[in-house]
């Protein structure tokens, strides 16, 4: 093996994680490595090969990705994040994957997409902004005690997610739901009128994935009946900071095991994009 050969070697596990990335599945992604590597081989120093840039073959990917005419992924189900980035325009998410997924210098990221570096950093932060705003939660609270429902919802205004509606029998929530369309519930186990938390719960399922998180003091309840399945319990009293946590794992945490690489950039998405 050759010293070219060699050094792209070195730089493979970082090419497959962007390409994977940029088209949406593992099996594109490889392809188009592929394709890359062949093409870099025959002109190893024009693609940058006798250094450690990895610049050159970053750019050869999205060249050859544009070239083949497929579409930008776009995802059905999955975790918010990819559905977030997949609704970004192409060049900031590519200027977001580069600088966020691979940890690129920005003016590097900038220089791979052919982007004078004001312009980069402008839809650098038009990205960043799209993105929190899309993984901003909306929280339904369903509790029977209003001190309780108000400190709730303070919480999780302050963490920056909207609160859609609070209800505290089973037909307010179901109606709240259907209207309001929430992506998360916090839910007592015992509601106005001897209504049932777990019933509610169970109701919701029959029409949506709503993740639920069971604010109780009967958290029991749901491993004596075998249903731990339904949702997560913070036991009252509680902490803030236990509700801020849990609702944090609950918006980001993926709802299948994910294979896509694009997911590891949700650590850099509130970043400063000059650093």
């Amino acid at each position: 093996m050759d010293a070219y050969a060699q050094q792209l070697l070195k730089h493979l596990p970082f090419l497959r994680r962007y390409a994977r990335a940029l088209t949406g599945t593992g099996e594109k992604g490889d392809e188009l490595v592929g394709q890359a590597v062949q093409e870099a081989l025959d002109d190893p120093e024009g693609h940058g090969l006798g250094g450690r840039d990895r610049s050159p073959l970053y750019a050869l990917l999205n060249r050859l990705h544009d070239a083949s005419g497929s579409p930008k992924p776009v995802p059905q189900d999955g975790h918010p994040m990819e559905k977030a980035l997949a609704a970004l325009p192409e060049v900031e998410r590519r200027l977001f994957l580069l600088v966020s997924l691979e940890e690129l210098g920005f003016a590097e990221a900038a220089g791979i997409m052919g982007l004078p570096l004001e312009e980069a950093h402008g839809r650098m932060v038009k990205a960043q902004e799209a993105l929190r705003e899309a993984l901003i939660a909306n929280i339904m609270i369903v509790e029977d005690d209003a001190v309780i429902a108000f400190d709730l919802a303070e919480t999780v205004r302050n963490m920056g997610h909207h609160v859609c509606g609070t209800a505290a029998t089973m037909d307010a929530a179901l109606t709240t739901a259907k209207r309001n369309r929430p992506t998360l519930a916090l839910m007592d186990l015992r509601l106005a009128h001897g209504d049932s938390g777990i019933t509610t719960a169970q109701m919701l399922r029959q029409s949506s994935e709503l993740p639920i998180i069971f604010v109780t003091a009967f958290g029991d309840e749901l491993t004596r009946r075998g249903l731990e399945h339904l949702g997560p319990v913070i036991r009252k009293p509680f902490t803030r900071e236990q509700i801020e946590r849990a609702i944090t794992q609950a918006v980001f945490a993926p709802t299948r095991e994910p294979n896509s690489p694009a997911l590891a950039a949700l650590a850099g998405q509130g970043g400063h994009p000059g650093h």
